[in-house]
């Protein structure tokens, strides 16, 4: 598992403001929630495991990243944290595994966009109109 500077850093602080969209309510069901990008996976476990109402999908282009990621749903446990999928945020949203149009309550990216070429970003936001829910968000840091 990576453990990123960085990332351990700013969980705090991206967790406190996506709490006032995924924290609470009354809602019944688990909130679905796709992280693009997800790197080493350190915000996906700490995220997944305070918030127990999500059903948080990790993803990420890198082989080594999706080991990583793999590597913390195994050590966490954590039963909302599913194992990770390939993704390729530039590719249509079709090809964003097996997520349905007007399904994600939030779509998470993090430290993707100031890093990613600009078709990725063109990608994230494509993706965000077509598969988030009405009053889902995009929620992206960095």
């Amino acid at each position: 598992m990576q453990v990123p500077a960085a990332a351990e850093r700013n969980k705090g602080p991206i967790l406190a403001v996506l709490r006032e969209y995924a924290g609470g309510g009354a809602g019944l069901g688990a909130l679905r929630v796709l992280e693009v990008g997800a790197g080493a996976g350190l915000h996906a476990a700490h995220f997944a495991r305070a918030l127990p109402r999500t059903r948080w999908q990790p993803s990420d282009i890198d082989p080594q990243a999706l080991r990583s990621i793999a590597a913390y749903v195994e050590a966490t446990g954590v039963p909302n944290l599913l194992p990770p999928i390939l993704l390729d945020v530039s590719q249509g949203w079709e090809t964003w595994g097996d997520t349905q149009p007007a399904t994600l309550d939030l779509l998470v990216s993090i430290n993707m966009m100031h890093i990613a070429e600009l078709r990725c970003t063109e990608g994230l936001f494509k993706g965000a109109g077509v598969l988030l829910k009405p009053g889902g968000v995009l929620f992206t840091y960095g």
